[in-house]
């Protein structure tokens, strides 16, 4: 596929495209011009200087173009000459297409412009020409010439794209009723003109209707490694095996595209404004960032400083070449010099070799640990491909795969691959994928799922809770298999026989979203983003069919497995008046509500279940300030007698304790008054000595103030809950 792309649109706006028709509230030209913004914005996002866009205006006020001198090329305008296109010329652009006040303007002769611009910035390159015409076919055209207009097209190599307002398309399935005459012979004309030269013809409805399917990138074909695969060595062992190959990328993950930091411009600028400007007033170019009238580009810049004394202030600015490379070792650096550091690498060369076999029922499909590549024998070079055929067969045969060690170039990490063998009729390869070395794989013991062992170790496989029954085993049997969407697509002829969600129909909705809402914002900057296209989220939910289908099995499973919804959880001040009932019949709080049973002082061995109970048979809002006060005291001693850091996860335990405590009984001023004075008392140093980690772990988990959010009853906005949290 060529690199460089010329493509001209020519767009018709002419009086009547100012007309809505067919109960659309839009206007002809707004409603044409979504398909033609959508893919000019996609030129602009993918930013290629070797993409040139065109734009060719017929029927407009004006005449303006390099033909206007010869006949018939009257009412035709360039509003947008062959070239890259940018955010400033999409901006420029969306300015110049309006409907005019005529209803003259030829259309074929737009597109014989169009060829001329073509020929005249590709000549005989190596190009992707493309004419797209968007016309209501309500204009006289002059169809004498298309004969030879089509044999140029197809000697130039370019590509007519015809996409009419309201045209009729019967594989659409779209006819047009009471069409004028005049619009019946253009669409035979602009038709006959389009199969003579072996474009497409279409109408616009179709073409909109697509724009929400995602167009996946074409990616061009990228070399990891070009060299030899050897299997022994050959520089020692006459018979070792060399094969000259090429591997490339088979799955890459896709990436959503990235956000650069601006600034909004500001006509009156002032020292305190954040924009980066220079000192005209102007926005700072940025390398890479295309200046537009409303932003400016952001510029790091990056200071280093060290304590020094004898400086001002204490700091002492330095370079960044005066820094050292440090490694963190428990609470300190390791100090490593680059000399140093580079006999700490492992040398070595361009290599990919085969170390061993192994049967594929041995190999577990979870040590795939990255993306898949693929390799093919050296291009024009039949011995390697012989030999690189012969080598995947024995693997097919012996149902084995090869294990390699591969380093893409010299001085890079050697990786270990395993290498399977790919049979196709017209293409043989062997893919890889990484392994994971004994550092990356994660064994953790769990209890198996079809037994129970107990602590005598006795083992149960039948008639215990934890351990489903036959009947439960049955029915979840036929809600997976009522579920199965393999076959639950349906063919042409309406039978489920086709797959449900294959790979090349799943887009990656993040993906896809961020592309479509830039490209919108880009040609509509002041109108609200579009909401999700349907296809996206085609596959966020089962089909509906198919939950219908399942649904008796369900229900027969949820009798089966005894499942019960779950109370939500009770948010707020907590009511006393509905308790659980104990199963001896006792009165619990009565118990509790008792004078003489009722705990005054809360025990540090046992202080969080204690303050939570002592809280909840609170008789008014001073027995609450009582418990949180004593809660207070017992983590401020906690913190005191800690030896080093041993305490400090029991006193995050407690503090979380009191904070959940104090916004499920909507007190949240009496926690966040305990919470200042803490952190004072504890950065002062007065709990024995600097415990300024306590306070780094707290931030860790950010345990602070109870803002508005966690509780309506608060005082503290979030904003000064951060602030808390950040000094």
């Amino acid at each position: 596929m060529a690199d460089k792309e010329a493509t001209v649109y020519i767009l018709d706006l002419g009086r009547s495209m100012a007309d809505c028709h067919n109960g659309r509230t839009e206007s002809d030209l707004d409603w044409s011009m979504r398909y033609v913004w959508d893919k000019i914005s996609t030129t602009v996002l993918a930013s290629r200087k070797t993409w040139n866009v065109g734009v060719i205006g017929v029927r407009t006020d004006e005449t303006s173009n390099p033909l206007e001198e010869e006949e018939g090329y009257d009412n035709i305008s360039v509003l947008q000459e062959l070239g890259p296109m940018t955010m400033n010329s999409l901006s420029v652009l969306r300015g110049r297409v309006k409907p005019s006040n005529t209803d003259t303007g030829d259309c074929v002769s737009a597109v014989v412009l169009a060829i001329e611009m073509i020929e005249k910035l590709t000549k005989k390159l190596k190009y992707n020409r493309n004419i797209i015409l968007i016309t209501n076919g309500e204009a006289p055209i002059d169809g004498d010439d298309i004969e030879d207009i089509a044999k140029k097209m197809k000697r130039t190599g370019i590509k007519l794209t015809v996409l009419g307002v309201d045209f009729d398309d019967a594989e659409f399935g779209f006819k047009e009723e009471d069409k004028s005459s005049l619009k019946k012979q253009n669409e035979q004309i602009l038709r006959d003109l389009v199969e003579k030269c072996d474009g497409l013809f279409g109408t616009t409805a179709e073409a909109i209707a697509e724009l929400d399917t995602p167009r996946v990138k074409p990616v061009k074909p990228y070399k990891t490694y070009d060299g030899l695969l050897t299997l022994g060595d050959p520089n020692q062992h006459e018979d070792a095996l060399a094969i000259n190959v090429e591997r490339y990328f088979k799955t890459h993950k896709a990436t959503i595209l990235p956000a650069s930091r601006v600034v909004m411009k500001k006509e009156n600028n002032d020292d305190n404004m954040n924009a980066v400007e220079d000192e005209d007033g102007d926005g700072d170019p940025m390398e890479g960032v295309e200046p537009t009238p409303n932003f400016s580009a952001v510029k790091d810049a990056r200071t280093y400083k060290v304590n020094d004394p004898d400086a001002p202030g204490g700091k002492r600015d330095v370079n960044r070449d005066e820094l050292a490379r440090g490694y963190e070792y428990g609470r300190t650096a390791v100090h490593i010099s680059e000399a140093e550091f580079n006999i700490t690498k492992i040398e070595t060369t361009k290599s990919f070799s085969i170390v061993g076999f192994v049967f594929q029922e041995k190999y577990e499909p979870f040590l795939n640990t990255g993306e898949a590549r693929m390799t093919v024998a050296q291009k024009f070079n039949d011995a390697a491909a012989l030999k690189l055929s012969s080598f995947i067969h024995s693997l097919h045969e012996l149902e084995s795969y090869a294990v390699a060690r591969i380093v893409t170039k010299d001085g890079k990490e050697p990786e270990l691959v395993l290498l399977a063998p790919n049979i196709e009729p017209d293409f043989e390869c062997l893919y890889d994928v990484p392994l994971p070395f004994a550092e990356d794989v994660r064994n953790y013991p769990f209890p198996p799922l079809d037994k129970v062992i107990t602590v005598q170790g006795k083992i149960i496989t039948e008639n215990h809770r934890n351990i489903p029954s036959r009947e439960l085993q049955d029915a979840m049997d036929d809600y997976v298999d009522s579920m199965d969407i393999s076959s639950w697509e349906r063919d042409d002829e309406g039978n489920r026989t086709l797959e449900y969600a294959p790979v090349e129909d799943l887009y990656s909705p993040p993906l896809h979203r961020v592309n479509q809402v830039v490209r919108y914002r880009a040609t509509y900057p002041d109108k609200p983003i579009p909401p999700i296209p349907s296809i996206l989220l085609k596959y966020a939910h089962p089909p509906e069919d198919l939950l219908a289908k399942a649904k008796s099995d369900l229900e027969d499973l949820i009798d089966k497995a005894s499942v019960k919804k779950v109370p939500p959880k009770a948010k707020g001040r907590k009511d006393k008046s509905e308790k659980a009932k104990p199963i001896s019949g006792l009165d619990v709080d009565a118990l509790l509500n008792d004078p003489g049973n009722k705990r005054q002082a809360i025990s540090a061995d046992n202080a969080i279940p204690e303050f939570k109970q002592k809280v909840e048979f609170a008789d008014n809002q001073a027995d609450v300030e009582d418990a949180i006060k004593q809660m207070g005291t017992i983590v401020r001693e906690m913190v005191t007698k800690s030896f080093g850091d041993t305490a400090y996860e029991h006193t995050i335990e407690h503090i979380g304790a009191m904070r959940e405590t104090a916004i499920d009984y909507e007190y949240p001023d009496l926690f966040n008054t305990f919470m200042v004075d803490f952190k004072t008392r504890l950065l002062a140093g007065e709990f024995n000595g600097n415990r300024r980690e306590l306070w780094w772990q707290l931030k860790g988990v950010k345990l602070g103030l109870i803002d508005t959010n966690a509780s309506e009853h608060s005082k503290i906005t979030p904003e000064e809950a951060s602030e808390f949290l950040r000094k």
